[in-house]
């Protein structure tokens, strides 16, 4: 299918999506062009996976508006900006550009169930992708390529996605929605990159939806039904309280009460029983680094909320943990340009605030200390900390400057409270 195909592969990045994609078009026999803003040095690790294929020319720390003439196809990376130059001078000169989700979507021959939301959508993504055992997951998952799971379809019955806005700017170029879609909600999120346009992000997001066709099924939470009115009337509201809390006794708050009634409904249109879910939704432990239980160090309760990239996410964490002993919150980061209102209340109904430094932590004009480590954070957390007493990490802006990514972020807290264990 790509054999002999010239296609630029623009951002390779860190994640291992863009290595798994690069990897699998070469093994296809493709000649490709790898480009990205990042520098070879900064690159090393994804590029060391990369080394056998000699069909692959590279070139890093620049974009060259050649590299997108004569191509058969241009591979677009998640977080390039929109209108960019190097995009539109490929479309302007006749190449197809395109998305790993949506061409996996295309070329895949499988329905699609895919779930997007400011927040949300990876719980519901994985409790739907739990439940359904011949389920291929892909999307925004960490590690996982899209393309590559084009040689895993074989014995599958659906592929379940989880879609960001991003991802979802390649399902509208190719105009083309899930068979199933979810929308959990639309919150204020990634104002820095839509230069504070929320219509443009609320755009993008809508492509889970407005290329459905006759006999698909839209699945909305239920803030987003005034909102959807205004573009059909065919759609299942999912609320809070149509799914008993006791069937799902590790994922707590209220947030995931709406996230459990968003997959409930999935499940039901695929066909399962209320019995069968239950039982799915009973063992489901819940997603790495999203308030998740990572357990006790010396009577101290941690919790994982390290994709917590919003304010409004941060105070759902707090207020999910409520009704436990004294919370300590380690929360901060860089700026995403979001509203702040509210939030320093929010913080203030913990019981102790540690935070990590940032453009974002600036903003909030707080008297507490800027820690410029996740260990220096921890380390006062535990300080802090007496038996019966809960840690809450909950960083509730972006990871940019202190880490790589939010996987970093994620991982560093992890090693911190593996030390802790260990001493």
């Amino acid at each position: 299918m790509f054999a002999g195909k010239k296609i630029t592969v623009m951002g390779l990045g860190l994640l291992g999506r863009g290595v798994g994609d690069t990897k699998y078009l070469a093994q296809q026999g493709a000649d490709l062009l790898v480009t990205d803003l990042k520098t070879e040095e900064e690159l090393r690790s994804s590029l060391d996976q990369l080394k056998e294929f000699s069909n692959i020319t590279y070139v890093l720390g620049k974009h060259r508006l050649e590299d997108f003439e004569n191509k058969d196809m241009v591979l677009k990376g998640n977080d390039i900006p929109l209108n960019n130059k190097y995009i539109n001078h490929a479309r302007e000169h006749g190449v197809e550009v395109v998305m790993s989700g949506a061409l996996f979507h295309e070329l895949s021959n499988l329905k699609m169930i895919g779930i997007t939301g400011t927040r949300g959508k990876t719980t519901v993504t994985h409790l739907i992708h739990h439940a359904l055992e011949n389920s291929l997951l892909g999307g925004n998952i960490r590690g996982v390529s899209n393309l590559e799971l084009l040689d895993q379809t074989e014995g599958k019955d659906i592929a379940v996605f989880e879609l960001d806005s991003w991802q979802l700017q390649g399902f509208g170029d190719r105009k083309i929605s899930p068979n199933i879609a979810v929308f959990t909600n639309f919150m204020e999120d990634h104002l820095n990159y839509y230069k504070g346009d929320m219509d443009l992000y609320f755009k993008d997001k809508a492509n889970i939806f407005l290329h459905q066709k006759d006999g698909d099924v839209l699945i909305i939470g239920e803030e987003m039904e005034e909102k959807i009115k205004e573009y059909r009337d065919n759609y299942i509201v999912a609320r809070r309280g149509d799914v008993d809390p006791s069937w799902h006794p590790n994922l707590i708050g209220e947030h995931n009460e709406k996230n459990v009634a968003c997959a409930y409904h999935v499940l039901k249109i695929y066909g399962l029983t209320d019995e069968q879910i239950k039982e799915s939704f009973m063992f489901f432990k819940g997603i790495e680094g999203r308030l998740e239980d990572i357990g006790e160090v010396n009577g101290v309760q941690i919790f994982n909320d390290s994709t917590s990239t919003t304010p409004a996410a941060t105070a759902a964490g707090i207020a999910a943990l409520k009704e436990g002993g004294k919370t300590i919150v380690i929360t901060g980061g860089a700026d995403k340009e979001l509203p702040l209102d509210g939030f320093n209340e929010v913080l203030d109904s913990a019981d102790h605030v540690i935070l990590l430094a940032g453009s974002g932590t600036e903003k909030l004009e707080r008297d507490e200390k800027q820690h410029n480590s996740i260990q220096s954070a921890v380390t006062e957390a535990f300080g802090t900390a007496e038996e019966g007493d809960v840690i809450l990490f909950s960083p509730g802006f972006a990871s940019f400057g202190m880490f790589k990514n939010e996987y970093d972020r994620n991982d560093q807290f992890l090693a911190c409270i593996k030390e802790a264990r260990l001493t």
